[in-house]
């Protein structure tokens, strides 16, 4: 398998997607790219406005973190059940 992902509904117009991964062989060929995409038009289906995500806040996740802004994700605050965590950087993406 490359590469998987899942997302989740919190409820009312607002899904996270609560987990990417791409095998180590597959990094770096448009996987992730391709999950995201998949990911973000399964949001749309479910008429989805925004979707969310929190993701590991050290050096190796800097690439998942560059992926998801070049798609438009933003920096935001804890959402859902999330609480601060030094460890944790929170995403948001409206979807239009």
């Amino acid at each position: 398998m490359a590469g998987c992902g899942a997302l989740k509904a919190l409820g009312g117009d607002h899904g996270e997607i609560k987990s990417m991964r791409v095998h180590p062989d597959y990094r770096g060929q448009g996987v992730g790219k391709a999950i995201l995409l998949h990911l973000l038009a399964e949001a749309k289906s479910r008429s989805y406005a925004r979707v969310s995500l929190e993701t590991v806040s050290h050096e190796p996740f800097v690439p998942a973190r560059r992926l998801y802004g070049r798609h438009g994700f933003i920096a935001c605050p804890p959402f859902a059940d999330y609480g601060e965590d030094p460890f944790s950087h929170f995403m948001t993406l409206e979807i239009a």
